[in-house]
């Protein structure tokens, strides 16, 4: 048959990746965020060194304030940080819902049916249009009355709902920005379109798009102290019931900053790794 005469997907998508000699010289494609923290990495010596002076001065702080001053700072600590399980659990949830719903969205906004692209340009423009705080009173509180909602549930689907929107962006950007001889190449040597897109469009979309899901990720896990309002103990949550105990509102809000800074800052340079390391591997 005329299909046996056909190379294995593996070996077709070698050939299309470097159909053009032209295009393997050009610097990669980088979509950059402004809303999040910067992803250091080795090439950017004074970024590096930035994050390192930062990093190593809020841990520094922090460690100093809660053992010079243990019986103000430490006891902050020790009760502020009991929110962090739940910090945790309303970014990394609600991130794999955003990654879902961004692709959906992604692929819906690039998609050659008019309708199916009016739709999610609506969703986009719509949710970001609307403040998080505002989305999360409204599915809260406002559906709360209609039918009865869990305060993390709540949490998870408005920060999914909301950065997938955001997300859908980014995936949309990041298909367009292969090139389209890659796709017309792929076909004429007899590859099906989902073979295409998994195989060839796919894999070269998320080394574009890593660093602007992992700065969309930073932002979550921040703008996840919005579900504080819901009554969730997450980490400002915890900050706030302290200071209605012992008005200590400086040194308390002193803490909760500097382990949100603390966090982000890991997470950026975790995130650096995974890329150059992601593009390192091809």
């Amino acid at each position: 048959m005329e299909q046996d005469n056909f190379k294995s997907v593996s070996e077709i998508k070698s050939k299309v990746v470097s159909v053009d000699n032209t295009e393997s010289k050009k610097e990669p494609t980088v979509i950059t965020m402004t809303d999040g923290v910067l992803i250091p990495k080795k090439s950017n010596k004074h970024l590096v060194t930035s994050w390192r002076l930062t990093f190593f001065g809020a841990l520094i702080l922090l460690i100093s304030l809660c053992v010079f001053k243990k019986d103000v700072y430490w006891k902050i600590f020790i009760y502020v940080i009991t929110g962090l399980p739940t910090t945790f659990e309303c970014t990394v949830f609600a991130i794999f819902g955003a990654i879902l719903i961004g692709i959906a969205t992604g692929l819906g906004s690039s998609s050659k049916n008019r309708v199916i692209n009016q739709i999610c340009g609506v969703y986009v423009e719509l949710i970001r249009g609307i403040p998080l705080l505002v989305q999360l009173m409204f599915l809260y509180y406002a559906l709360g009355a209609l039918i009865h909602i869990d305060g993390i549930v709540a949490a998870i689907v408005a920060l999914s709902i909301c950065f997938g929107a955001y997300m859908g962006e980014i995936i949309r950007a990041g298909i367009q920005s292969i090139p389209k001889g890659q796709t017309e190449a792929a076909r004429a040597l007899g590859l099906s379109k989902s073979q295409t897109f998994f195989s060839i469009i796919l894999p070269q979309t998320i080394k574009v798009v890593l660093p602007a899901i992992g700065n969309e990720f930073i932002s979550m896990l921040k703008d996840s102290s919005l579900v504080s309002i819901l009554a969730l103990s997450d980490i400002l949550k915890r900050g706030r019931e302290y200071i209605s105990r012992t008005f200590l509102s400086l040194q308390t809000m002193l803490v909760v900053a500097l382990i949100y800074l603390i966090l982000t800052l890991v997470l950026s340079r975790l995130v650096g790794l995974m890329e150059e390391r992601l593009h390192k591997n091809g």
